[in-house]
């Protein structure tokens, strides 16, 4: 087999859809036994973690999780909505949709997060961000 330069790499992961891009990074880490995680920061001495405000903690949650609950009686229009937010195929956006609840979107920034579920509540759905 020849080797892949890194650039090459790059290319072809960006011709990948976010399931195929998520199915490789699931089988990497299980080939290598890695986890594949961002980076934690350590808090500081008076943060959070060292008894803290909690409320500040919340307030620092950066990446969210959008969760497709219910998908309501209008099930074309929210795959319409989930293959615009994803760029998922219409096969794989049907398939995520019928496997309600399901994530749409992992570790998003909050403004992608809050894009994403006021498009999936105008489609007709319930979500939740995480």
């Amino acid at each position: 087999m020849a080797k892949l330069t890194a650039e090459e790499l790059i290319e072809a992961f960006k011709e990948l859809t976010l399931v195929e891009l998520n199915d490789f990074v699931k089988k990497f880490e299980e080939e290598f036994d890695v986890e594949a995680a961002a980076p934690v920061a350590v808090p500081a001495a008076g943060g959070p973690a060292a008894g803290g405000d909690a409320g500040a903690a919340e307030e620092e949650k950066s990446e969210f999780d959008v969760i497709l609950a219910e998908i309501g009686g209008t099930k074309i229009a929210v795959i319409k909505a989930v293959r615009e937010i994803t760029g998922l195929g219409l096969k794989e956006a049907k398939a995520l949709v019928d496997e309600a609840p399901k994530p749409v979107l992992e570790a998003a920034a909050k403004d992608a997060a809050d894009d994403a579920k006021a498009k999936l509540e105008e489609a007709g759905a319930t979500v939740e961000l995480k």
